[in-house]
């Protein structure tokens, strides 16, 4: 392996990603979310934004690890991003998508953990609604296509599973780290 230690959550549309990550970064400032790549319009924070030729380019290169078309965008995981996050910390990177779990564990290599972070469908019409989004009707499309995923791998391993209705994002923070400094033999932040 080779010693960078990186976090990838994965659940539907207002699961508690942003919200845990937020816990992460301010438990240890080394954890850093990793910004996808999107082309496209809507919503530009926490992202990197590009074009479609930019895009094309990237993967002309090799450089696009994973990429998924959501909301009418493209999100991408590109390598130099992944190298840039590593560079500045632990990156914890955002999926709900199971082919990119298993594209991004496979090309770049790093000790990956993984975690689901899981509501109702009901729980993310609430969240949703509660945060403002326009888009709530699609967010809850995505849900649906998030649980067909989880259905579609029933071998996928978690190293980590939470449901956030349940659980405080302080309280699935300080387990993630727990996890990481286990795997890495340290104690945690």
């Amino acid at each position: 392996m080779t010693g960078k230690q990186g976090v990838i959550l994965y659940g539907p549309p207002a699961s508690g990603k942003d919200t845990v990550t937020a816990a992460l970064t301010q438990l240890s400032p080394r954890y850093v979310q990793f910004a996808r790549l999107k082309v496209g319009t809507g919503k530009a924070a926490g992202y990197r934004m590009g074009t479609a030729g930019h895009l094309r380019e990237l993967e002309a290169a090799g450089g696009v690890l994973y990429a998924n078309a959501r909301y009418g965008n493209t999100y991408a995981i590109d390598r130099p991003g992944v190298d840039a996050a590593f560079a500045a910390g632990v990156p914890v990177v955002h999926l709900g998508q199971v082919d990119g779990i298993r594209a991004l564990i496979d090309g770049y290599p790093a000790d990956w953990s993984v975690a689901l972070l899981w509501c109702p469908r009901e729980v993310t019409a609430q969240r949703s609604a509660g945060r403002g989004d326009s888009d709530t009707a699609a967010r809850l499309v995505a849900w649906d296509a998030t649980r067909e995923d989880l259905d579609a791998h029933p071998g996928m391993a978690w190293d980590l599973t939470v449901d956030t209705t349940a659980s405080a994002p302080q309280d699935v923070a300080q387990l993630i780290d727990q996890l990481l400094a286990q795997r890495a033999g340290a104690a945690p932040a």
